[in-house]
């Protein structure tokens, strides 16, 4: 049974990705659905303001609604072809800050403000990248559950009926799973 859901899982992003990229507006609203909360988290990592994770988060399916015409996904998953694109227009949001504030602070607090903003940039695409590591690295069972209630915001019960399991088992496996991100998000930042 795992190895059928693993297969499923495996194609469903390839499926999307072929299908969104002959224009079905249908396959790229259910990988905005699947992908749009890590591609937001990571964004947030990246830039601090909500609000500016929001806009990258629109940009970055934006920018890859545009490039799925040419896009060979190598991989499973489009996550990280969707935060590669989030970490260049995050950078770019970055970039846009730092000219907003080279117009109200003086030259020494811009030199600051670059070493920063780059050290940032590094550290949340180390973070991002290790976060998908995880996840990859999961049970075909518990990236399901990870998917559903994590991703897409199902509650245990509808993911458990969903999955065919009892509701103890979604909630002990998405608790093993959120703690052992933790503990890599912890482990990252301890890295850096």
């Amino acid at each position: 049974m795992s190895e059928l859901v693993e297969d499923q899982e495996r194609s469903e992003d390839q499926d999307w990705v072929a299908r969104a990229a002959s224009g079905d507006e249908g396959a790229f609203r259910a990988l905005y659905r699947v992908h749009v909360r890590p591609v937001y988290w990571i964004a947030h990592g990246i830039l601090g303001s909500a609000a500016d994770a929001e806009d990258v988060t629109q940009e970055t399916f934006v920018v890859a609604w545009r490039k799925l015409p040419g896009l060979q996904l190598v991989g499973a998953s489009a996550l990280p072809w969707l935060a590669t694109i989030c970490r260049f227009q995050a950078a770019n949001r970055l970039r846009q800050r730092r000219r907003e504030q080279a117009h109200t602070t003086e030259a020494a607090d811009d030199d600051l403000a670059d070493t920063v903003s780059v050290e940032e940039q590094v550290i949340s695409a180390a973070l991002a990248e290790r976060i998908t590591a995880e996840i990859g690295a999961l049970s075909a069972l518990d990236r399901e559950v990870f998917r559903l209630c994590a991703t897409e915001g199902y509650a245990y019960q509808a993911a458990a009926d969903e999955l065919g399991i009892s509701h103890g088992v979604v909630r002990n496996r998405l608790s093993r799973v959120r703690t052992q991100l933790r503990g890599a998000v912890e482990e990252e930042a301890r890295d850096a």
